[in-house]
C-alpha cells in the first residue's frame, strides 16, 4: 500500500489494531470519531448494525457494550426504530455514535413495485428514514433502490426507481442526509458501470454508494468496482464471501457463512484501493452477530482488515 498521502496510518493501525482491550479502545473511542470524516491517522471507523447486538438489556446497555469493545459507532433502522430521545439517552450515556439507518421496508416495499400506491409508500418510508437519521445525529441512509424479478423488468426497475427517489431527494438535501445505494443481490445494478450511471442519472450530492464488499464478489472482485465506483463511495459493508464454498454446497448463499478474512474478499488490495481515492470514513459490520464474545471477535478481525 502506497504510504505518500498517508505515511503514519499503516504504522498507528498495525500498533492498535492487535494489541487486544487497548489496540480496540484506540480504535474505537475519543476525539479522533466525532467528525463523519476524521483528520489524523485514524480513517476508518468501526460499527455494527444494531440487529447484531444479540444481548439482552437496554439501548443504552447494547450502545455500553459497543464502546467497551472498541466500536465507534451503530446503525439503527427506520421506520420502525426507536425514539430519538431513547436513542440520544444512550449516546450521552456512552458516547458511541448513531452515524446512519437503514431503511427498513425497502425490500418489502419496493420502488420498484408496478402500483403507483405501493412506490408512493416506499418514497415516504425512505423520507421517515431520512428524518430518523437526521434525529439520531446520522449522516446517511442505506437504500436498496429496487428489486429486479416478477414484478420488475432491469428496466422498469429504473425507470420506476428514479423519479420517486428523486421525490425524497429535496428533503434528503435539507437535512443533510446522505441517500446511499447498496449493491446487493437484488438482480439490479450488479455491475460497477451500471451502478455509476444509475447514481449520476439522480444528480443530487447527497446520492451515493453503499459499496458492500462481500456482496460484490459474486460478480466482480471489489477492487474493480472500488475503481469504477471511486469518490462515489461514502461507506462501507465489511462482509466476507466464499465462491468456492457456494460452488462446493451449491448454494450462493453459502458462500456469505465465512469468517471475515477467511473468504474471497482481498482485504489488502480493498484497502489499498480505498486509500487511492483517499477515502476515510465507516465500516460497517453486517454479519452474524451475537453475544459479547462474538462481537469482540468481529471487532479484532475488522481491527486487522482495517490495518491491512
Amino acid at each position: 500500500m502506497s504510504h505518500s498521502n498517508h505515511p503514519t496510518r499503516r504504522d498507528f493501525l498495525c500498533q492498535s489494531a492487535f494489541a487486544g482491550v487497548a489496540g480496540a479502545a484506540a480504535l474505537g473511542a475519543g476525539p479522533l470519531f466525532a467528525a463523519d470524516r476524521p483528520a489524523g491517522p485514524v480513517k476508518y471507523k468501526k460499527a455494527v448494525k444494531i440487529g447484531m447486538v444479540q444481548v439482552r438489556g437496554s439501548l443504552a446497555e447494547k450502545f455500553q457494550l459497543l464502546k467497551e469493545l472498541g466500536f465507534a459507532g451503530v446503525e439503527l433502522n427506520s421506520p420502525g426504530g426507536p425514539e430519538p430521545d431513547e436513542v440520544q439517552r444512550a449516546i450521552d450515556a456512552t458516547g458511541l455514535i448513531v452515524h446512519g439507518v437503514v431503511d427498513s421496508t425497502h425490500w418489502r416495499t419496493t420502488l420498484s413495485d408496478p402500483n403507483p400506491s405501493v412506490r408512493a409508500e416506499a418514497v415516504e418510508d425512505l423520507k421517515t428514514a431520512i428524518r430518523a437519521s437526521k434525529a439520531y445525529g446520522g449522516t446517511s441512509v442505506l437504500l436498496v433502490p429496487a428489486v429486479v424479478g416478477e414484478n420488475a423488468t432491469y428496466e422498469q426497475a429504473w425507470e420506476r426507481s428514479i423519479p420517486d427517489i428523486k421525490k425524497a431527494l429535496p428533503l434528503a438535501e435539507d437535512e443533510g442526509i446522505h441517500v446511499l445505494m447498496e449493491n446487493v443481490w437484488n438482480n439490479f445494478l450488479t455491475d460497477a458501470k451500471e451502478t455509476v450511471r444509475y447514481l449520476d442519472e439522480l444528480d443530487s450530492k447527497m446520492v451515493g454508494a453503499y459499496f458492500d464488499v462481500g456482496n460484490a464478489v459474486r460478480y466482480a472482485p471489489p477492487v474493480e468496482w472500488i475503481r469504477t465506483l471511486g469518490n462515489r463511495i461514502v461507506k462501507l459493508d465489511i462482509k466476507e464471501y466464499s465462491n468456492a464454498k457456494a460452488k462446493q454446497e451449491g448454494d450462493p448463499g453459502a458462500g456469505f457463512r465465512v469468517e471475515l478474512l477467511e473468504g474471497e474478499c482481498d482485504w489488502p488490495a480493498v484497502m489499498d484501493e480505498m486509500e487511492k481515492i483517499e477515502w476515510s470514513g465507516w465500516g460497517t459490520a453486517e454479519i452474524p452477530g451475537g453475544d459479547r464474545e462474538r462481537l469482540q471477535e468481529i471487532a479484532r478481525r475488522m481491527d486487522r482488515i482495517f490495518a491491512s
